[in-house]
């Protein structure tokens, strides 16, 4: 299992995110579903700091992110509060976003097509959209009231709602009932739209003109 992940860490990230979304809707209440979360998260940074050692990029920098990260997430845990989410959240997102440029330059390296890189095009198109998700915590917490939704208009949207909404303005679905209503949090969705076409366009398109010559 641990040549398996360290041979191919963008694929095990990817499982590992994919099983998040199932989980995640079942940790959103009492202590014990908070310090459960709070371990997933560290799970899942662990996997991320991998994805990043495996990739051109500086590995000190993603454990400079992801160890203070880490620290806040099990204090969380301990103190079954949220009150620190916004701050492991601010780190959780520069460190997701660095993990995004480390993939893209992974995949990106050279004309060879290897399977975990494939993964990779899964992993990172999470990571963006983990990434943005955070991103709306700390402006949720900067500016209460940022974003509604059909359900209970008034209250703080939950990780799982702005992940929901994250992943569906990333693909362009457009199918959240979670909406931003403060300007500034609009344009923090326009941005992820951008950037959920640019990926598209850019990095899908370049990799599958590698592959198809490749099985010809």
């Amino acid at each position: 299992m641990l040549r398996f992940i360290k041979r191919e860490p963008s694929a095990v990230l990817l499982g590992v995110q994919l099983a998040g979304v199932l989980i995640y809707p079942f940790l959103e209440g009492d202590g014990v579903s908070r310090a459960v979360f709070s371990a997933f998260g560290v799970v899942v940074l662990a996997l991320v700091v991998l994805a990043v050692r495996a990739s051109p990029t500086w590995t000190w920098f993603a454990l400079m992110l992801g160890v203070p990260a880490t620290i806040l997430l099990i204090i969380q845990a301990v103190m079954n509060s949220d009150a620190l989410f916004p701050y492991s959240a601010a780190l959780e997102a520069v460190l997701y976003f660095y993990a995004t440029y480390g993939l893209i330059r992974y995949m990106l390296a050279d004309h060879e097509i290897t399977r975990d890189e494939l993964f990779a095009v899964g992993a990172t198109f999470t990571l963006v959209a983990w990434g943005f998700a955070y991103v709306f915590v700390v402006w949720q917490a900067i500016e209460p009231g940022s974003f509604t939704a059909a359900v209970d208009p008034e209250a703080d949207r939950t990780w799982m709602e702005l992940l929901f909404l994250s992943f569906t303005t990333l693909s362009s679905t457009g199918l959240s009932d979670v909406v931003p209503i403060d300007p500034f949090a609009r344009a923090l969705v326009m941005i992820e739209q951008l950037v959920g076409v640019a990926y598209i366009a850019v990095v899908v398109s370049r990799l599958v003109a590698l592959t198809v010559p490749r099985a010809q």
